[in-house]
């Protein structure tokens, strides 16, 4: 949730300021009322900015505070140098809201106070309407959405747990552009701290952990070679050595390289990745953390975004087959998908009943538990943040999992990798325009519709907002 400055501008006159007052007041607090009920900290300004003189001292006030968003409220006709003003002494992202009332021209004010800020290259949102209408309260929440989100960026901490994995390019950003264009620090570990680490994982919550696997999941197929006891219980040492290094050197989100030193010589990376992405673990709830396979710096990124959008586990995925007689994609990675995307239950045990932990395949010669399952059926949100000659741009498009009967699911699963986790994707997004301008092989996907957030956020960061079919 965001944490909300709130400064209501009035009239310059002061005997027109005199007359709006109780309105002002009345109309600032019902829009605080709406952000509160959307459970977001509100702190208003104590004075209603009706000076040069205020507009400065009241956006300092706020400011000192460190709110993520301030939001500029033109209930009534504004003198704009005033939300110039207030502008100049507000960081952060910053959203103009006005009242449509005949009687009180606010949003007069909103446009011409939003128009200088405009001319001066400062970037802003808009909202506008009665409160009163879902629709009006879904664009300010919206914004609120997207502006915290980004404030939620600056100063976090990207823990890159190896280096660039088996060529890809596309997984390996500039640690100058990311603190320059997002404010967001890369700190770079190598993976030999989680073989060291993993070492010094209490063997009584290493056994308690995989004997809650066993009892919960669809099944742990032990094979006595590729999946063992011993190799499971290797993979949720690495978990904790993860945890260690995420509270060690304060993390906010992470990437884990893996291949191909991990996945060749110690074990994979899969129960790890899939945990830290869950809102829960065997010991019980938890904060998600954002982890990339292949240590994806701009994967990562994207899912954080994500993240701080909807507050829900992001999906990480290859984007590894098309089945064009049905127009879905398979999106299906090497047991990167959080156990939450099964069934999309609080009740971890509802999702672990949808799980199977099978022997890693021939890609993999190390070992260890695939965390496979079939993603639960519903509506999404796919993102990715891609560089086009240095530049970056956000992919977003809309689209759904789907699921079938279970001898169709169990043969478009076996049409791939049958052992990873797969989801089936309807992308509103035509193939060839998928495969024509898509600038990654990793997609990302969260639930519901924030298409909307998305575009405001690439506009505070300065990104170009590139969609898909009706996302376009």
């Amino acid at each position: 949730m965001a944490r909300i400055g709130l400064l209501s501008i009035s009239d310059g006159r002061d005997f027109v300021h005199r007359d709006v007052t109780d309105h002002i007041a009345r109309a600032g607090a019902d829009l605080a009322a709406v952000l509160r009920a959307a459970g977001h900290e509100v702190i208003t300004a104590p004075e209603q900015v009706s000076s040069s003189e205020l507009a400065t001292s009241q956006a300092r006030l706020l400011a000192d505070q460190h709110v993520d968003v301030t939001v500029f409220h033109h209930s009534v006709w504004t003198f704009p140098h005033f939300t110039m003003l207030a502008a100049d002494a507000t960081p952060g992202p910053l959203l103009l809201v006005a009242n449509i009332d005949p009687q009180f021209p606010g949003m007069v004010g909103m446009l011409a106070g939003g128009g200088g800020l405009d001319q001066i290259g400062r970037v802003h949102a808009r909202a506008w309407g009665d409160l009163a209408d879902p629709g009006v309260r879904a664009r300010i929440l919206g914004h609120v959405r997207a502006g915290a989100a980004v404030s939620a960026l600056r100063g976090a901490t990207f823990g890159r747990i190896g280096g660039r994995p088996m060529g890809m390019y596309t997984a390996v950003a500039n640690a100058d552009q990311w603190m320059r264009q997002f404010g967001v620090d890369v700190e770079e570990i190598d993976q030999w701290e989680i073989v060291r680490r993993s070492e010094n994982a209490d063997p009584a919550r290493v056994t308690a952990a995989r004997t809650w696997l066993e009892r919960h999941a669809a099944g742990v197929h032990y094979d006595g070679d590729r999946l063992t006891p011993e190799l499971l219980e290797r993979q949720i040492r690495s978990y904790y050595a993860m945890r260690e290094l995420i509270d060690e050197w304060g993390l906010d989100f992470s990437g884990i390289k893996g291949q191909p030193e991990l996945t060749t010589h110690f074990c994979t990376m899969d129960v790890a990745e899939a945990f830290l992405n869950d809102p829960y673990d065997w010991e019980g709830p938890k904060e998600t953390h954002v982890t990339a396979t292949e240590a994806d710096m701009d994967g990562a990124l994207t899912m954080q975004l994500l993240k701080l959008l909807s507050g829900d586990p992001v999906l990480f995925a290859d984007v590894r087959h098309y089945h064009a007689d049905r127009d879905v994609w398979d999106l299906c990675n090497s047991g990167q998908h959080a156990t939450w995307y099964a069934a999309r239950s609080a009740d971890p045990a509802e999702n672990l009943s949808r799980v199977n932990f099978h022997p890693e395949v021939f890609y993999f010669p190390a070992g260890g538990a695939s965390v496979q399952h079939l993603a639960a059926p519903g509506d999404l949100t796919f993102a990715r943040l891609t560089r086009e000659d240095g530049a970056y741009r956000m992919h977003v498009m809309r689209g759904a999992f789907e699921t079938y009967d279970e001898e169709t699911n169990e043969r478009l699963m076996r049409a791939s990798t049958y052992e990873w986790p797969h989801a089936f994707a309807r992308l509103d997004a035509p193939a060839e325009d998928f495969l024509g301008r898509f600038g990654s092989n990793h997609i990302h996907a969260v639930p519901g519709d924030y298409t909307g957030e998305l575009r405001a956020v690439c506009r505070l960061l300065g990104i170009r907002y590139d969609g898909f079919g009706a996302a376009a």
